[in-house]
């Protein structure tokens, strides 16, 4: 039902000469009918620039933009029958919601009764018919997102385009719409793309995710895939909390690497991407999740001091000096529960395990 977006060596150049600068650089990739793409990057890397690339609003410098194996690069965006959700929402203030809804097939002259029901239909899906005849000043902002999305979908697009529509809300606002979003775009079985600056958006609601740095695709796959094996120090550090551990390979067998730190020696179960030899530091990402505060003598540990717990609930966040290593995070669950394994305080010497399977050396 979806529609296959194949882009390749897309190239954009803004200006010329000296002050020429290029904001998406040789760029490949393919998003599969159906599904829920993520540009994910920091301000800069180029996402919503590839993203106006893929609506027309923008023309490449080089390159190929394909839907379903037709040549799009640069036909114009009303041929490309693309629909786009602003992150200012982009309402009419004088039109009511249906009327705003409206708008897109009252171009295409698709006449009554069908464009009636398709409006219906569309508001139905963001579960927003009951405001129909409100103006688009009498709802809040999640509403009015959600009235944005749904005349984004009323015209039956080949593909949608989301350039970061929660930007504008508040943090639980966000929170309550990304399974709606979610929800909508896969009920619809629009092929569609999401731009995004907030991993955790990305994280919660991406099919894959497109992790953009100067105009290059850093990594790309699955949230999990990106979250769990970082190819390199990036793409660990800008998805979320991690440690960054300068550590010597002593032995390495084919199920397992012994480092090591000043502090002693642990064992990791895998070895990502990166290749390491005995005769070079490897660089090693550890989530805070997956190290824990252990007793003497627990397997695969190193003695530390803690330095400070920050208490958060359902949560303790602790910092860890261990010699040879910056200051080691830690995320403990049900912190001080009486399952807790220690209960230290800061200064008091302690012992990090860390879990050998969520140990992945990184590219600098």
């Amino acid at each position: 039902m979806g529609t296959r977006i194949t882009i390749e060596n897309l190239v954009k150049v803004f200006g010329s000469g000296k002050s020429a600068a290029t904001a998406v650089d040789q760029l490949s990739l393919t998003i599969e009918p159906g599904e829920l793409f993520f540009l994910l990057g920091p301000s800069g890397c180029g996402k919503t620039t590839l993203l106006r690339m893929i609506a027309g609003f923008i023309d490449p410098t080089r390159g190929k933009i394909a839907f379903d194996g037709k040549d799009v690069t640069h036909d114009p965006p009303n041929k490309r029958n693309t629909g786009m959700v602003f992150q200012s929402y982009a309402l009419w203030p004088h039109m009511t919601v249906a009327q705003n809804v409206a708008f897109g097939l009252n171009v295409r002259k698709v006449a009554n009764p069908e464009k009636d029901q398709r409006v219906l239909d569309a508001l139905a899906a963001v579960q927003m018919e009951q405001y129909a005849s409100r103006k688009p000043n009498q709802l809040s902002g999640g509403q009015q997102q959600r009235v944005a999305l749904a005349r984004a979908l009323v015209i039956k697009p080949a593909v949608l385009l989301l350039d970061e529509p929660l930007s504008n809300l508040d943090a639980k606002l966000r929170n309550d719409l990304r399974l709606q979003i979610r929800r909508i775009c896969k009920d619809s079985g629009i092929t569609t793309v999401y731009v995004t600056h907030d991993q955790k958006e990305a994280l919660s609601m991406a099919d894959r995710v497109a992790l953009l740095k100067n105009g290059h695709i850093e990594q790309i796959g699955s949230p999990r895939a990106l979250y769990r094996a970082p190819r390199n120090r990036f793409v660990a550090e800008f998805l979320g909390e991690t440690n960054l551990i300068e550590a010597k390979p002593r032995e390495i067998a084919h199920d397992r690497i012994e480092f090591e730190v000043e502090a002693g020696r642990f064992n990791a179960a895998t070895t990502g991407d990166a290749e390491l030899t005995n005769t070079e530091q490897a660089l090693l990402s550890i989530r805070p999740e997956a190290i824990r505060l252990r007793k003497p003598n627990t397997e695969n540990t190193l003695p530390g001091t803690l330095l400070e717990t920050t208490y958060l609930g359902e949560t303790a966040q602790h910092l860890v000096e261990v010699k040879g290593c910056p200051p080691i995070k830690i995320a403990e669950m049900n912190p001080y529960s009486a399952s807790s394994a220690v209960h230290p305080e800061p200064g008091d010497p302690v012992w990090v395990e860390l879990i050998p399977t969520d140990i992945v050396p990184v590219e600098r």
